[in-house]
């Protein structure tokens, strides 16, 4: 069986839309997928982003990819299709960083844009394309960093502040726990 992409009939619901606060996990070990990003450096991410950028392949070889198990968790097509518009987002802030002095960056809803994007419909071939490139693209931003740049500020809407090097951390979290979301 192909990894074709359902009829959009055949996606019975919504997961409910993440409202957690996930900025401790750039301090402490994630419970839930085991991932410790406390003491990890730009580059150090830099290279876990490469390595799962071929797990990230595998999963969207997948038969079934687009296939949820339960009606509201995402398949696993869908939170390829969000790692690679994490990957785009985080660059963008990591930008944003350097172009301005503490910046706030724009509000991504990430529910809002699986929807919008329709996620659950992407060419899975489309998306290990893009994932892989916007992936490629972060990793070798992080790659640059310079210690001299390691506390920049950045902050969300919301006032959680971030500086580069807890960017970094927070966008490999959420990269890793969506590895473990879908057993890669």
């Amino acid at each position: 069986m192909s990894p074709e992409a359902p009829a959009p009939d055949d996606v019975p619901g919504q997961p409910e839309p993440d409202t957690k606060d996930w900025t401790w996990t750039i301090t402490r070990r994630c419970a839930e997928c085991g991932t410790d990003v406390s003491a990890m450096s730009p580059q150090e991410i830099a290279a876990d982003l490469r390595a799962s950028l071929p797990r990230w392949a595998g999963v969207l070889r997948r038969d079934h990819v687009a296939v949820r198990s339960e009606p509201t968790v995402w398949s696993p097509l869908e939170y390829a299709a969000h790692v690679r518009d994490v990957f785009k987002v985080m660059h963008y802030r990591l930008d944003l960083m350097y172009m301005e002095d503490e910046p706030t960056f724009p509000d991504w809803d990430q529910d809002a844009t699986a929807l919008e994007d329709d996620y659950a419909h992407q060419s899975p071939q489309v998306v290990a394309t893009q994932l892989a490139a916007a992936g490629r693209g972060l990793a070798d931003a992080f790659d640059a960093v310079l210690n001299r740049d390691l506390h920049r500020r950045g902050l969300r809407g919301n006032g959680a502040e971030f500086t580069i090097q807890t960017l970094a951390r927070y966008a490999w979290h959420d990269v890793a726990h969506h590895m473990h979301d879908v057993g890669a």
